[in-house]
C-alpha cells in the first residue's frame, strides 16, 4: 500500500500528517512506529490523522512515535491546523476535536498558529517541582543546571517515578531568564527521548513559573532548542484560564511511502 503524507514541525517538534479525507486507511501501532522511526521510516516525534467530523471542522487523532495513541499534543494541534488551512478545510479560525476535547485555533499568518488550551486548576506542588496536566501530564522542575544536565538520562529516570502513576509523565527542565522568559528542555513520554520543543510542556512550565505570582494576565516566552513558543493566560488564585499556545509552524515536505 502506498501511503501519502505531509511532514510539519512546530519549533522542531515534528509530525507526520495523513489526510483521511483523501485515503481511508487504518494503521496498526506497528506501522505508526515504523513511519515515525528516524532510521527506517520517515521520522517524527508523532503522527496525526485528520478525520472528518460531523460537529466540528475536523478531528485530530494523535499517536506518539512509539505507535501508541496519545494524549493532547499542543504543537501537533498547531501543525494540523496549518495543514487543514493549507488543504482548504478551514479559514483563519477553526474549532476541532482532539483526545482531550474541543479546541479553538487561529491562523495568525501562514507560518504562525495560536491554539487555545483547556483551563488548568489542579496543580500538585512537590519539593522538587510541579505536576500539571495540560491535556498531557507534565512534571516541571527549576532545580537543575541546564548547562550540565543530561536531559535524556535524568528525564527518563523521573518519567517512570511511582508518584506519577502507571502511565508516567513528561518531564520539563526550566531555567528562568527573566520575569517573562524561560529556557525549557523536555523529555517526552511515548517518544522516550528529548524533543526540540513541547507545546503542552511549555504551557505546564509557564503555569508553574507563575503559580505564586499575583493574579492577572501573563505572557511567557519559552525558549526551546527548536525555537520560541509563547504561552498567555489569565491567573486567578490557582485557576488558569484563557490559555493560548502560540508559535511557528513549518511545512517541511510531502511524499509517499510503501507500507
Amino acid at each position: 500500500m502506498i501511503l501519502e503524507f505531509d511532514k510539519y514541525h512546530g519549533a522542531g517538534n515534528d509530525f507526520i500528517i495523513i489526510d483521511l479525507n483523501k485515503q481511508n486507511i487504518a494503521l496498526t501501532n506497528e506501522q505508526v512506529a515504523f513511519l515515525c522511526d528516524r532510521h527506517f521510516g520517515i521520522g517524527a516525534d508523532g503522527l496525526m490523522l485528520l478525520k472528518k467530523s460531523t460537529d466540528y471542522d475536523f478531528e485530530m487523532i494523535y499517536y506518539n512515535s512509539d505507535g501508541k495513541p496519545a494524549t493532547m499534543c499542543g504543537n501537533g494541534g498547531r501543525c494540523i491546523v496549518a495543514f487543514a488551512y493549507q488543504r482548504g478545510y478551514i479559514k483563519n479560525q477553526t474549532t476541532f476535536l482532539s483526545s482531550d476535547g474541543i479546541h479553538v485555533a487561529e491562523i495568525i499568518k501562514h507560518d504562525y498558529v495560536r491554539l487555545k488550551m483547556h483551563d488548568v486548576n489542579n496543580i500538585q506542588i512537590y519539593e522538587d517541582g510541579y505536576f500539571v496536566n495540560t491535556g498531557s501530564p507534565h512534571f516541571v522542575s527549576f532545580n537543575y543546571d541546564l548547562r550540565t544536565l543530561n536531559v535524556y538520562k535524568t528525564g527518563k529516570s523521573i518519567r517512570h517515578e511511582p508518584r506519577f502513576g502507571n502511565e508516567g509523565t513528561n518531564v520539563n527542565f526550566c531555567r528562568v531568564e527573566d520575569e517573562n522568559t524561560l529556557t525549557i528542555y523536555t523529555f517526552e513520554r511515548g517518544v522516550e527521548d528529548e524533543t526540540l520543543a513541547c507545546g503542552t510542556g511549555s504551557v505546564a512550565s509557564a503555569i508553574a513559573h507563575c503559580i505564586f505570582k499575583p493574579d492577572g494576565k501573563y505572557s511567557i516566552d519559552l525558549l526551546a532548542k527548536g525555537g520560541k513558543l509563547n504561552v498567555s493566560f489569565d491567573k486567578n488564585a490557582k485557576q488558569f484560564t484563557d490559555i493560548w499556545l502560540s508559535g511557528p509552524v513549518k511545512f517541511v515536505f510531502k511524499g509517499e511511502i510503501n507500507l
